[in-house]
């Protein structure tokens, strides 16, 4: 894309502008909005003029934040217009929760009053719910329709539509009662009635139900459209798999910054100030250096141990990095179990059982070979070698059992799971492989 980008730059450079306008509107929308992405400011806005009013409205529903901000800023009231109307509803609202309030008045006075009242009602929809990120460009028939009626409908209004390979057929209240694939309607005859075509068997949600939770479904039941009912069950909207897939990229995002005690943002990182990702870090760093003092005073209860045995200090790090490992393989594991929905409550005796196995047989290994190593190179120390081995295989088995267990009573006490990961799953581990490893040597040293 680079060399067509450069073509672009060299055409605009030339003022060969009825080329140029040619290339850009022949290009594909998505690579368009990343070619807006590298220009100067002020040049975006001569280059989004050039496109057609149907081209500018599918390149700025591509566009970064930032840059559709820009060029609503600097276009007319017609021209922001013209962009609003052929906006799908769920690109509008999109762009519209992230944008300025300055912004969000001036895309709404150039609106319609029924389209107005359409975003406004998007807007308070729950951030990250099913009613946020659905659109209303659907093609819908009444049940009693024939195919005849129905296919001179779609040719009429499918242009417009999100989708039109998943119809959906209502009643007369606008309750949903089944499921059209496209194919089914154009191989049947003209005067079949479509209730005999659809299939009644649906896969519903809520406008009020969690993006997570859908996301599943669709992975679930292999979908590319789910319809969204309200609570009579009529059809409001639908959401399609592309803005699952965006769904889906998001909540990876935030389930590896809360694994990394980051606090979640939405913003890119080369467009985020330090002071923003300074701001995202300093909370949880402050929870685990505070939480961090405990291993420290732990160690202290043990002064006179440590005192006697010297040599017991030097095996610390390797107890307390080894456990913070073992635990965060498993908590991993079954976070991303549980965001797969292959794991819940119920199964939580089963994954402990499970973890236990493998925490016996990992800690077992890694015992022995410890053992070995540590009696080539300090044979004259066995209680302490014998000591650093057994509180490895306890402290590993422990480990793993803490790894798999909090996560799921994070979910059942109503947090993300995925903030008992990495940092913080570590720093509970460290303080429970002091407290045996301590133990143990009192014991056996």
């Amino acid at each position: 894309m680079e060399v067509v980008f450069d073509e672009y730059i060299k055409l605009m450079e030339s003022g060969n502008y009825i080329e140029l306008k040619r290339e850009l509107n022949d290009e594909n929308a998505a690579n368009l909005a990343e070619f807006f992405e590298e220009l100067p400011a002020d040049k975006q806005l001569f280059i989004f003029r050039l496109l057609t009013k149907d081209n500018a409205a599918d390149v700025f529903s591509y566009m970064d934040s930032d840059t559709q901000e820009h060029i609503v800023k600097s276009i007319t009231d017609n021209e922001v217009r013209n962009i609003v109307d052929e906006l799908c509803m769920d690109d509008t609202v999109d762009f519209l929760s992230e944008a300025p309030a300055n912004l969000v008045t001036k895309v709404l006075r150039n609106t319609d009053e029924n389209k107005r009242e359409l975003i406004n009602k998007f807007l308070n929809y729950p951030e990250n719910s099913a009613g946020s990120i659905m659109t209303i460009e659907f093609v819908q028939f009444h049940e009693l329709m024939t195919v005849a009626r129905a296919m001179e409908q779609l040719r009429k209004t499918g242009v417009d539509k999100e989708t039109i390979y998943t119809c959906y057929v209502v009643d007369s209240s606008r309750k949903l009662q089944g499921v059209l694939p496209l194919r089914r309607l154009i191989l049947a005859d003209d005067d079949t009635i479509v209730k005999e075509l659809m299939n009644d068997d649906i896969i519903t949600v809520g406008t009020l139900d969690d993006q997570e939770y859908i996301s599943h479904l669709f992975k679930k039941y292999n979908l590319i459209a789910m319809p969204v009912v309200d609570k009579e069950n009529r059809l409001v909207g639908i959401i399609t798999v592309d803005d699952i897939v965006d769904v889906i990229e998001q909540e990876n995002t935030e389930d590896i910054e809360k694994m990394s005690a980051l606090l979640p943002s939405d913003d890119e990182y080369l467009k985020t100030s330090v002071f923003e990702l300074a701001k995202n870090r300093i909370p949880w760093l402050l929870v685990l250096m505070i939480s961090g003092t405990i291993s420290g005073a732990i160690m202290g209860l043990y002064d006179d141990l440590l005192a006697k045995v010297i040599a017991l200090s030097t095996f610390v790090p390797l107890l307390m990095g080894t456990g913070g490992n073992a635990g965060s393989q498993a908590s991993t594991l079954i976070i991303r179990g549980m965001a797969l929905g292959e794991i819940e409550m119920k199964d939580i005796l089963k994954v402990i059982w499970k973890e236990f196995r493998v925490g016996i047989i990992s800690g077992a290994i890694l015992s022995i070979v410890n053992f070995i190593r540590l009696t080539v190179m300090h044979p004259e120390q066995f209680f302490v070698n014998i000591t650093v081995s057994v509180s490895m295989l306890c402290v590993v088995v422990v480990a793993k059992s803490i790894g798999c267990t909090l996560p799921i009573f994070a979910k059942k006490c109503g947090f993300d799971p995925a903030i008992m990961a990495g940092p913080l799953i570590t720093t509970i581990v460290d303080s429970v492989a002091l407290l045996i490893f301590f133990n143990i040597a009192g014991i056996l040293v």
